[in-house]
């Protein structure tokens, strides 16, 4: 479909999301249904519109980049962090490096945090928080929630860091905030950080092409340090961790070889 590879050339000029990196058909099938929802009838006039109209075009990236999440997800895979990772990583250093990877809305990097202050003072925490959509990075920083996306919350911490808002609203202490680092970034163009002891990327490679996860998994590897942890989504096993020096550590759980 040439109007769509135009577009496609178009965005990645605008915003340096290179949709080529994602799976055609879903990607594709995804926004041709947004677009025709706003009663375009071509890419050309959809585009148009995306750079005369920030709503429109706000509303576009969250489209693009999935922005559904909760507070420990599949929690019997956060109980492998909080009861074997982070002990273990905690054995050989006081200070840990840790980072969520598209962390869409927040849930994930604070649920990392809530973890940690299990084991450690809440100033001794820092995990960095990367998105490339910066209204979700935004809504992340503000920490109000929807009651239903704290239903996996153990009760002791939804009545010590959360405080109740109109509307069935719930905010995240600000003691929690300020343990997480909030910055945005297109994984796939932006350069990684280094020597991470815990990497968490989850329910977002799967909507990327075979080469596209190919050079992800190895920017991660080398991301990592030593005995580093990368953990990824339920339906993001990767089927030939030696590739990329990973050893299998748990369901969904890979360390980097030391």
């Amino acid at each position: 479909m040439q109007d769509f590879d135009w577009f496609m050339e178009q965005v990645y000029r605008k915003t340096g999301i290179d949709l080529r990196k994602y799976k055609r058909p879903q990607m594709e099938r995804r926004l041709t249904a947004l677009r025709d929802r706003h009663g375009f009838r071509d890419f050309a006039g959809y585009f148009q519109a995306l750079t005369e109209n920030r709503e429109m075009y706000d509303e576009f990236l969250d489209r693009l980049t999935i922005n559904v999440s909760e507070f420990f997800r599949n929690a019997n895979r956060w109980d492998v962090v909080m009861n074997r990772i982070v002990p273990e990583l905690l054995q050989s250093k006081r200070k840990l490096k840790i980072w969520s990877a598209a962390c869409s809305t927040g849930e994930e990097p604070y649920t990392l945090a809530l973890i940690l202050a299990k084991y450690l003072p809440l100033p001794e925490i820092e995990v960095l928080a990367t998105d490339i959509d910066q209204n979700a990075i935004a809504k992340a920083k503000q920490g109000i929630y929807q009651a239903r996306s704290l239903e996996a919350v153990p009760e002791e911490l939804l009545q010590k860091y959360f405080a109740v808002r109109g509307g069935g609203m719930y905010e995240i202490s600000p003691d929690i905030k300020r343990c997480v680092k909030f910055q945005q970034q297109n994984l796939l163009e932006d350069p990684f950080g280094q020597e991470f002891d815990l990497i968490v990327c989850r329910n977002v490679i799967i909507y990327f092409t075979e080469q596209a996860k190919d050079q992800l998994y190895r920017k991660f590897a080398a991301a990592l340090r030593p005995g580093g942890i990368l953990f990824v989504g339920s339906t993001e096993q990767i089927f030939h961790p030696q590739t990329y020096g990973f050893r299998p550590y748990d369901t969904f759980f890979y360390q980097k070889a030391t």
